[in-house]
């Protein structure tokens, strides 16, 4: 089962270009988080936000 309600990266610019990150929440209530590109919606990936968070810092570091 795949999300309804994704929401746009903010660091994404505005407008409704297809050059973003969405992420939504787990339609299922277990507590895991959607990614997708917005050009290729039907692909996302599936995760937890522990292994989300240390992505997240690792890309900020510049690794």
């Amino acid at each position: 089962m795949t999300p309804d309600d994704w929401q746009k990266s903010s660091f994404s610019g505005f407008g409704d270009g297809n050059d973003c990150v969405e992420l939504a929440a787990d339609p299922d209530g277990i507590r895991a988080i959607h990614l997708r590109e917005s050009d290729t919606p039907a692909t996302h990936l599936r995760t937890t936000p522990t292994p989300l968070a240390g992505l997240l810092l690792h890309i900020k570091a510049g690794r």
